[in-house]
């Protein structure tokens, strides 16, 4: 129906606005069925967890937890949840590796002397402690020159072919260059290497017992030659035996 203004003129009808919700989502339901969508959330996020928690810790190294509570894991993930993959590496390293060296010394008037182990591994990690940005070289040169050695020997230090040759005259260069800064009192006519492997502690909150005691690897005595000398105490000695 037609309705007019106070003017007395038509005015067209108009439809009532619907009014607005009063809520979205849950808020939207009667207080009961809000209890019941909230219980259902808090189920279905606290699955999610423990979930992914047990896939976290099926595909996660061995550790404390997994050897506690594996057949638990196992009966989780098996076998509609089987994972062939694994997060990390499969064999973490769990030990501390230390490169030290010692050398056989001349000194200008007095007899040869042997000095003590001299750990350069314990040089670069104080470099690098504190340090913002540490330097490539100071992380990892000497551990992987190490490792380079290692893969490319028997164990009875005999070479693999000529990588083998190649790792021990990097090795060598990069320990007469470490020493280089150190006051031997004297020429250094030749060094010994040795690795020493200490395992890493388990933690206190851990009941795992973990043998700490240090093993050594003792490589051969090396002489130090022309080609093994940083540049300035290569020409040093060139010009000493001429």
């Amino acid at each position: 129906m037609d309705a007019y203004d106070d003017a007395g003129g038509l005015e067209e009808a108009r439809a009532p606005e619907p009014d607005a919700p009063s809520g979205a989502g849950i808020a939207s339901l009667s207080l009961p069925y809000q209890v019941v969508a909230a219980v259902a959330l808090a189920v279905v996020g606290v699955l999610a967890c423990a979930h992914l928690a047990m896939v976290f810790l099926h595909v996660a190294p061995s550790n404390t937890l997994t050897k506690r509570h594996g057949e638990a894991v196992d009966d989780w993930v098996y076998p509609e949840f089987e994972q062939n993959w694994k997060l990390f590496a499969p064999n973490p390293l769990q030990q501390n590796v230390a490169v030290q060296v010692r050398a056989q010394v001349a000194p200008a008037d007095g007899p040869r002397r042997t000095t003590g182990w001299i750990d350069l591994s314990a040089q670069d990690a104080e470099a690098i402690r504190g340090s913002l940005v540490p330097s490539h070289t100071e992380q990892n040169e000497l551990r992987r020159a190490w490792d380079f050695y290692l893969n490319s020997h028997t164990d009875d230090h005999r070479p693999n072919g000529l990588r083998g040759t190649l790792s021990e005259s990097y090795v060598r260069r990069i320990v007469m260059l470490r020493l280089e800064g150190q006051r031997l009192g004297g020429t250094v006519e030749r060094i010994q290497l040795r690795q020493t492997v200490r395992a890493v502690p388990a933690p206190p909150w851990s009941t795992e017992r973990t043998d700490t005691a240090p093993g050594h690897r003792e490589l051969p005595w090396w002489r130090v030659g022309p080609a093994d000398l940083p540049g300035a105490a290569q020409e040093n000695r060139t010009e000493e035996a001429r």
